[in-house]
């Protein structure tokens, strides 16, 4: 951890404070918890699962936003202009037109001990110029929480894209998504425009075994794959297990305290061979609910990893501090989110895995009742285990990114949405990346789309 640690921790407190000036006062937070939680009847002493632990990333939508037992579905036609589509040695961005038709469905239903919502978006993403890397896309994502007794509750969720652009994930709710625990998915570096498959899934079980101690354990697991390896010159798929055991001790009303053991196995599959890097790391939590949905959390501690590359790379074990901080607020019509944290993380398709600085922030805001408008943005340095400091075309580096969307509604089944997306990525010895390391993405979709409510 470096003085950035200590600036952007100094930043996220003070915005507490104007976020504190926009809120009632809180009750007490065993009153409300995560979606989850709150959809399936918490009882008043029932302890909410902390976010360094609930293996969740933050919602991205406003309170105004959130529904249950309802059926969605319909058409979004999506036309694109990207600056970079494929990328070039030769430094010459080569920019490109796009066009997407995606039909999507959409299913939640929610009981007194269960919860379930599925997400489907397949769809045909055209090529003007490049009609070669034109394809079928398949966008999944299903989430399920239930209840097996009143303190024993089994999560689970899983999402999936096969797409020639990281960007076409129509529907699913997914961008800006803030992370607040230690095991993060890692996928910040990106092909501007290339044939990827990738898969990101959580499991957890949590045990309330006294009215203020709660025990869990959560498993998770990330793969991304490039079909087609021509089209990403220096990049290589990777893969990634997880778990993570914790113990939670609620300290008066709003205060959590608790201790995790983490164990991860990252594999990385560059073309020379396979690096294997396992990682186990004993870490304590805390978090504190300054006001109803307004968790500012902290974990910390040390992570001992062992890393096995390909020869003449020889074994490399180390100990690495780990920390991060994060903190999430909605309201009615807005939702915020910003988090940091530093570890080792699973390979974004370099040859390793990676000590990982990572910070994001999502914000969202429902303008007037058919308007709304989001934003967020990224920063990930990414230094791999065991690349020597001084050899040539070093594959560390950075990305920044950046995302802003507006969406207009007109009538109940028409929304209009306009998107801009920017990113600079830095990595010297990442061929399809190093000439030309920004890429900007402007797009306007249009979807029909239709409601209907379930089980009233």
């Amino acid at each position: 951890m470096n003085r950035n640690v200590a600036v952007i921790l100094s930043l996220m407190m003070l915005t507490v404070a104007p976020l504190l000036a926009q809120v009632d006062d809180a009750p007490q937070p065993e009153n409300q918890t995560v979606a989850s939680d709150d959809n399936l009847g918490a009882a008043a002493d029932r302890m909410v699962t902390p976010p360094p632990v609930s293996g969740q990333a933050y919602p991205v939508t406003s309170g105004s936003q959130e529904r249950s037992n309802y059926l969605r579905g319909g058409l979004n036609f999506t036309s694109a202009y990207t600056d970079n589509a494929l990328g070039s040695a030769a430094g010459k961005p080569l920019s490109d037109i796009s066009y997407s038709i995606a039909p999507f469905l959409s299913v939640a239903q929610t009981a007194t001990r269960e919860q379930f919502v599925l997400t489907y978006a397949p769809g045909y993403t055209l090529y003007q110029r490049f009609s070669d890397r034109s394809e079928a896309d398949q966008n999944a994502s299903i989430s399920f929480a239930y209840r097996l007794s009143p303190h024993v509750t089994f999560s689970a969720n899983d999402s999936f894209q096969k797409s020639s652009s990281v960007f076409n994930q129509p529907d699913l709710g997914t961008t800006g998504a803030v992370n607040p625990g230690p095991n993060l998915p890692n996928f910040s570096v990106i092909a501007p425009n290339a044939d990827r498959l990738s898969n990101t899934g959580t499991a957890g079980l949590t045990y309330q075994f006294e009215l203020n101690d709660m025990v869990g354990t959560t498993g998770t697991f990330t793969n991304l794959f490039y079909p087609n390896p021509a089209q990403v010159p220096g990049l290589s798929n990777s893969s990634a297990q997880a778990g993570l055991a914790f113990w939670a001790h609620r300290l008066g009303r709003r205060h959590y305290l608790g201790a995790t053991y983490q164990y991860q196995r990252l594999l990385a599959q560059p073309t020379h061979g396979l690096t294997e890097t396992q990682t186990h790391a004993p870490l304590l939590f805390y978090t504190v609910y300054l006001a109803k949905d307004l968790p500012l959390s902290f974990f910390g501690g040390e992570q001992h990893s062992d890393t096995v590359q390909p020869p003449p790379l020889l074994p490399l074990k180390q100990w690495t501090p780990v920390g991060g901080a994060s903190l999430s607020w909605r309201a009615h019509s807005t939702s915020f989110a910003i988090s940091y944290a530093h570890t080792i993380s699973t390979s974004p398709g370099l040859i390793g895995a990676v000590k990982l600085d990572n910070a994001t922030a999502s914000i969202g805001q429902q303008l007037t009742k058919n308007l709304s408008a989001s934003a967020s943005g990224g920063y990930s340095q990414n230094n791999v285990l065991g690349n020597l400091p001084n050899s040539t075309g070093s594959l560390n580096g950075h990305t920044i990114s950046g995302a802003a969307f507006v969406q207009q509604q007109f009538g109940r089944n028409v929304t209009l949405q306009l998107a801009y997306t920017r990113l600079h990525q830095d990595y010297a010895g990442v061929l399809i990346l190093a000439s030309t390391p920004n890429t900007s993405r402007e797009s306007i979709s249009i979807a029909y789309h239709f409601d209907r409510v379930l089980g009233r």
